[in-house]
């Protein structure tokens, strides 16, 4: 088999598309707002256009890269530099610092929900800049009006936002979709005790059921009709709503009107 032809295949199977842009790769480092003392951890940094930048901006990176080829040209590229490490590695497999840390990176299209979730649930992480496919990174910002689950369920202790878009043609091979940062930043006040967390989240996994076809009748198998009516009418939001609809915002008072004190 041609040599070309079994890297093209190894990058479909990676999910590889690898940024080639330098002014993509400028937006990117620009939304981290790196400082110089930052831990910064890259998942799939290929060839390394990113991670460049990235030493150039954060005081240490540590890359996990799937693809063995890129690892070992890494591991070659930075072997006399102390400020980064590389690894031949599934970022998903790898346990999260116990330091305060960011993520940054194009990350592979196929494992964006993967990623993303681990580092919701990385207690030190400060923020994550998530290089993705457009429309995942609209749907984990509310971008369409709707919201996630996943976004839900972090907002207490995360904010979401929809960051600078990044045109196809700022890889290769070229995607057939646009793709668009999503930013993650911790919040420095959570907006709940960490003690109400737990009742928070059964709360969200109760309302994403979808049984009883709506954001009130989900609640009220566990809750009775007039209490949730009740925080409904406190969330200003009409009971017959679809739960994709309720904004983070509702959520938090809807939990504050069932679980008082």
């Amino acid at each position: 088999m041609p040599r070309h032809r079994g890297q093209a295949r190894v990058r479909a199977r990676l999910s590889q598309n690898f940024l080639v842009d330098p002014a993509a790769v400028r937006t990117i480092v620009r939304a981290a707002q790196l400082h110089p003392s930052d831990l910064v951890l890259e998942p799939g940094p290929g060839a390394g256009a990113l991670t460049r930048a990235l030493l150039r901006e954060a005081g240490r990176v540590r890359a996990y890269e799937l693809d063995q080829r890129h690892a070992r040209r890494l591991s070659v590229r930075y072997r006399e530099n102390p400020r980064i490490s590389i690894e031949h590695r599934d970022f998903r497999t790898v346990r999260p610092p116990a330091e305060p840390f960011a993520v940054v990176a194009n990350i592979p299209f196929a494992a964006s929900t993967d990623i993303l979730r681990w580092c919701l649930e990385a207690p030190r992480l400060t923020a994550a800049t998530l290089l993705t496919q457009r429309e995942f990174a609209r749907k984990h910002s509310g971008d369409y009006g709707r919201w996630s689950r996943l976004t839900v369920t972090h907002w207490p202790q995360l904010e979401f936002a929809l960051g600078p878009r990044v045109g196809r043609h700022s890889f290769h091979p070229v995607p057939a979709v646009e793709a668009a940062v999503l930013l993650v930043r911790r919040r420095t006040e959570p907006l709940l005790p960490a003690g109400a967390i737990t009742g928070y989240r059964r709360l969200v996994d109760l309302g994403f059921t979808g049984r009883g076809g709506s954001f009130a009748a989900s609640l009220a198998r566990e809750y009775p009709r007039s209490t949730v009516r009740k925080a409904c009418c406190a969330a200003q939001l009409a009971p017959e709503t679809p739960v994709g609809l309720v904004h983070p915002r509702q959520w938090l008072t809807v939990h504050r009107t069932l679980t008082p004190g």
